[in-house]
């Protein structure tokens, strides 16, 4: 995301009298190592009758010499840039292995061309105790060291805007304890030369925005944008080239940071230089920054105005691709990391981690109260990428488009609530009570409902085969995350049952719920061995066969077809109120048609909460029905769920 300035830098130098101007050499054009994109660039010189030659001195930098062949009373310069204010990652180098640690050597050959940088003038006795300070202890590492020596000098000295020409040694800026930007960089170029280390001075524009959001901590920054001539420090360390070190900051050099000169001496760094007659004169100098152009950022999101203008043309181009006849679905999936601790493993590599579902889970929550109340907040099952030992998890919004509230509040405060806490104390048979009240409002028999149990001999078998306590830490990660999983199926019970299941399908010809039992060889349903939901470990591939012809149908409609008009929440819920005091015997189907219905519901308990597990279904009518009939089941028994 970049943000597109203009800066403008105007100096203005008026004399009491007419004078002669000698050459002047202007520095005030962007640096080829810029990391900054320039995307215009301008220089304007007043009076207009002038020479002017672009070239590049001895260091690679570029300057503009102007020739004046007449005099003068006024001599202005005149720079507009346009500039890409781009965040970029001021670490993003890499050292060779010669100088990761330091100190280092440089190669001869090398070192013969650094030569101009490393020169030494200045000394004396506060000069040479810093220098004794920052000598490295041991071998750190070259990037803590330069970080750390920054530090030093940025905390050994004040800053002040200082109005005097030219730079003071390092010996008076430790002496006196202050300086401009200008003494501090020109300090610690000193300073790392003597202990071997090429160093540059840099001359440029420094450009501060002010931040959207104020820091958590620590300081925000400027209150608004600015730009000015700033100083600061360049070191040359193998394998990365020039790193830019501020010490007026304390801080590497980054975006904000426009290179206009870099030199070995602050002599030849200067802005504009060149002769004039002996006159009065003064200096007027004036700089300014303007956003013209800004992406949008997850800091400064759209306001609510251009949301709705974004919607308009949204609504516009819908109505266009339907006169079309042009059929269109999409799809994205939101990407966060958290603000807290953002470089721990869970944000940067881990799939999961401590904080992670929290994290997700306040996120989620405060998208549905802003762009859709009254969802639907349902728990998932993510994606599973190879390499990794469990699935990931994902959170689902649905809701109506017509502003009816598929997931209304509940008027209790403990009542049910579709929220995903991380602990609670729900009874394990809550389950099959839960599942009893389900079926009184889908108008189902009860009988149906059954207890699915862990695979006990396969359990003992798989714990058979782990190694022993000793051997563990020897173990690869899926051997551990196995023995983990076994000790939690142990500790619930390998008796006990691990959830309920309701045989549940809508039928198409009977305009209903329907049921039927479903029977396994020893007379007990075993899960398929895992710790996903239950829902996904059903063994149906082990009831009985039945004809494909006489399966139950499952309804189908194109994605584009168009739906009737849906019946409000009221009338949904009247409607299940009325079914609970019907009697459908045809909605369940005799012990002779096993199988029929393949799909269901279940309801396990996890964490302390009762989670439900729906089953698939094609049509969105079907589904609201359900999901009605699930929170008044959760209602009338004032227990919360979780909707999976």
């Amino acid at each position: 995301m970049a943000i597109t300035v203009a800066l403008t830098h105007k100096t203005t130098y008026t004399y009491d009298r007419l004078v002669s101007l000698g050459p002047q050499t202007i520095r005030l054009r962007p640096a080829p190592h810029c990391r900054s994109t320039i995307t215009s660039y301008s220089l304007s010189i007043e009076p207009k009758n002038h020479f002017l030659n672009w070239q590049q001195d001895p260091f690679g930098n570029y300057l503009a010499r102007a020739v004046f062949p007449e005099k003068l009373r006024k001599f202005e310069v005149t720079v507009d840039l346009v500039a890409e204010h781009s965040i970029f990652n001021p670490f993003d180098f890499f050292l060779e292995d010669s100088a990761k640690e330091f100190p280092f050597e440089y190669e001869p050959s090398l070192r013969t061309e650094l030569l101009p940088y490393l020169d030494v003038s200045d000394s004396g006795e506060e000069f040479d105790a810093l220098v004794s300070e920052l000598a490295p202890t041991g071998s750190p590492g070259t990037v803590d060291y330069l970080i750390e020596a920054n530090r030093r000098v940025n905390e050994r000295t004040g800053y002040i805007v200082r109005l005097e020409p030219g730079v003071q040694t390092s010996e008076e800026t430790l002496t006196v304890g202050t300086g401009s930007c200008r003494d501090m960089a020109w300090l610690l170029c000193q300073a790392l030369r003597r202990h071997g280390l090429a160093t540059r001075f840099a001359s440029g524009y420094l450009i501060q925005l002010k931040p959207d959001e104020k820091a958590l901590d620590g300081p925000s920054g400027t209150d608004h944008d600015f730009t000015d001539l700033h100083a600061w420090t360049e070191v040359y360390l193998p394998g990365a080239g020039w790193v830019g070190l501020d010490s007026t900051s304390g801080l590497l050099a980054g975006e904000g940071h426009i290179p206009l000169c870099c030199t070995p001496t602050p002599q030849s760094a200067a802005p504009i230089s060149g002769a004039v007659d002996e006159s009065k004169s003064t200096l007027d100098h004036v700089m300014s920054v303007e956003r013209v152009h800004e992406d949008r950022r997850i800091t400064k999101p759209y306001s609510d105005d251009e949301w709705s203008a974004i919607n308009r043309t949204g609504i516009k181009v819908d109505k266009e691709l339907a006169r079309l006849g042009v059929e269109l679905t999409m799809g994205g999936e939101p990407t966060f990391v958290s603000i807290d601790d953002r470089d721990a493993p869970e944000w940067t590599i881990a799939a999961n981690g401590v904080k992670k579902r929290a994290a997700a889970s306040q996120l989620f929550d405060h998208l549905v109260d802003r762009f859709c109340p009254g969802a639907l907040k349902h728990y998932g099952q993510g994606k599973w990428y190879p390499g990794e030992a469990l699935p990931r998890w994902a959170f689902t919004a649905v809701w109506r488009k017509d502003g009816e509230p598929l997931w209304p509040k509940p008027d209790r405060p403990d009542s049910s609530d579709d929220t995903d806490p991380s602990s609670g104390g729900a009874a394990p048979k809550l389950g099959r009570a839960f599942l009893a009240e389900l079926a009184r409002n889908l108008a189902v028999p009860d009988e149906a409902i059954l207890p699915a149990y862990e695979d006990v001999g396969y359990h003992l078998w798989r714990e058979g085969r782990l190694p022993v306590e000793g051997d563990l830490l020897k173990t690869d990660l899926f051997e551990r995350s196995e023995r983990e999983r076994l000790l939690k199926v142990i500790d619930q019970g390998l008796g006990s049952a691990a959830g309920y299941v309701l045989p549940l399908a809508y039928s198409v010809d009977r305009k209903r719920w329907i049921t039927n039992r479903w029977e396994f060889r020893g007379g007990t349903l075993f899960l398929i061995p895992g710790d996903s939901p239950i829902g996904l470990r059903l063994p149906t591939a082990s009831l009985p066969f039945v004809p494909e012809e006489e399966l139950e149908t499952i309804p189908e409609r194109s994605l584009f077809a168009p739906v009737d008009q849906l019946p409000s929440t009221t009338e949904i819920e009247a409607a299940v109120h009325a079914r609970r005091e019907s009697n459908h015997d045809d909605a369940y189907f005799t012990s002779d048609r096993t199988g029929r219905v393949r799909t269901s519901l279940c309801a396990e308990i996890r964490n302390g909460r009762l989670h439900i597990f729906l089953p698939p279904i094609e049509l969105f009518e079907h589904f609201i029905d359900l999901i009605t009939s699930v929170r008044l089941a959760a209602l009338e028994l004032n227990i919360q769920v979780v909707v999976e």
